[in-house]
């Protein structure tokens, strides 16, 4: 599809942490290459300024009234993005307002993070067109929907019933309800209380995911008919807008490093950009890691309780450690065999694209989701669920790189990647997908 004529405004508006701002910046580099002119409005909790020397062409505005990232850690994320969606209404009217001036009023539409639904308000006053993104799963996504229509009394009634909890969510198989994502991440009944907002304020006229229609197929079907408006499939994200955008420095000392290992031998551990583990599960990683007999390489971020000197030690003599590392180049590396992952979605995404088997190891509500049809569904890897021992994951790094079942679970995951980057070829599913949204957004322009 060519370029268009006139160069329209795209204003983007990320949510909080990198999980978010990463494919939300990945689009507007898409979109950039379709021919639109980017803007993306951050708060104080972004960090999107980092990025701009990789995306040279965007326009960067913060909003001057948004809450601070003392006010996430203080309040958790559930009620942070209750508050952040009052107190930013005005301010982001405002900040469009200024930006409908400077630009000669000619703004395509804004596309939201579903969590920022604050920007409806603005969508509505200046008569824009919106669009909300979902940057995690479409699973995750249907589930929210779900979610947002459920008497929450009962539900929470439920919760305590283990009958209940068990039983499969109508068109929702294989989930039960007791793996909805609900848990971990506050309260349940203010988890209920930001899905029905997010699902309340949505006026949007479409919705962009950053899926793959070979990945979720039926979660898509039941998206597209509930919703009731377009749905376009648009991801993988990060190889259909490079560059990548990490907001952390990257070690890449560790691609020198992987370059001495054997084919498919080495283990590759990141548990994502938030979380901090504690001493003793870190000790008996690592105990366990070495027991196994595999090289490895682990992102231990910054923030982390420092490694026993003795386990240290046993570490240096097999694995390689790092800060963070250039995710994307390690799993595409041949020597890398396995993920140990927290199955955040963009590293669930990464590692399929790749063809790479993973150790699961989620920790809250989205994740959980994800690890599912990682062993369950896609059947292309292990969960390990408990407690982390030095023996468990002993057993579990084996069963990915050297065990009998490792050779059909490493073919099931070739056969996805391959099916994974066919969508985004010429004529694939996800190309024609984004050539339906800009000929789609064009149409909602002539009529707006």
């Amino acid at each position: 599809m060519e370029k268009m004529n006139t160069k329209r405004r795209i204003v983007l508006v990320p949510a909080p942490g990198q999980g978010h701002v990463t494919p939300m910046m990945q689009l507007g580099k898409l979109l950039d290459l379709k021919g639109f002119s980017i803007t993306v409005v951050q708060g104080h909790f972004n960090q999107v300024s980092s990025s701009s020397q990789k995306f040279p062409g965007f326009q960067i505005v913060t909003i001057p009234e948004s809450l601070q990232e003392s006010e996430f850690e203080r309040l958790g994320p559930i009620e942070f993005l209750l508050k952040l969606n009052k107190t930013s209404k005005a301010s982001f009217k405002d900040c469009i307002g200024h930006l409908m001036v400077q630009h000669g009023n000619d703004i395509a539409c804004i596309i939201y993070d579903e969590f920022m639904y604050f920007s409806e308000a603005a969508a509505k006053e200046f008569k824009l067109p919106s669009v909300v993104i979902n940057t995690s799963s479409a699973t995750n996504q249907a589930c929210r929907t779900f979610l947002s229509k459920v008497n929450a009394e009962k539900f929470l009634a439920n919760m305590e019933d283990p009958q209940a909890q068990d039983k499969v969510v109508e068109n929702l198989h294989p989930l039960r309800y007791k793996e909805l994502p609900v848990s971990d991440m506050g309260p349940v009944e203010r988890v209920l209380d930001l899905c029905k907002d997010v699902v309340k304020e949505r006026r949007a006229f479409a919705v962009i995911i950053n899926t793959v229609s070979c990945l979720e197929n039926s979660s898509l079907a039941w998206l597209d008919q509930e919703l009731g408006i377009p749905v376009y499939p648009l991801g993988p994200l990060h190889i259909t807008a490079p560059p990548p955008s990490s907001l952390r420095e990257e070690d890449m000392s560790c691609i020198e490093w992987l370059n001495k290992q054997k084919p498919r031998s080495v283990i590759y551990i990141s548990l994502g950009s938030v979380l901090s583990m504690k001493t003793k599960e870190v000790s008996e990683m690592a105990l366990g890691l070495c027991d196994s007999n595999q090289p490895f390489l682990w992102v231990i971020r910054q923030g982390s309780e420092p490694l026993p000197e003795e386990v240290s030690k046993m570490v240096s003599e097999k694995g390689y450690i790092v800060k963070w590392a250039p995710q994307m180049e390690v799993l595409a590396h041949p020597a890398v065999g396995g993920f140990w992952s927290h199955c955040g979605w963009n590293s669930t995404l990464e590692s399929v694209t790749e063809g790479v088997p993973m150790i699961c190891r989620p920790f809250h509500g989205e994740q959980k989701l994800n690890a599912i049809y990682i062993e369950s569904v896609w059947k292309i890897g292990i969960q390990i669920e408990g407690e982390v021992e030095r023996g468990v994951v002993e057993r579990a790094v084996k069963r990915l790189l050297v065990d009998e079942e490792s050779a059909s679970m490493r073919e099931r995951a070739l056969v996805l990647k391959e099916k994974v980057k066919a969508s985004v070829r010429n004529g694939g599913s996800s190309y024609n997908a984004l050539d339906e949204f800009v000929k789609y957004l064009e149409k909602v322009e002539l009529s707006s």
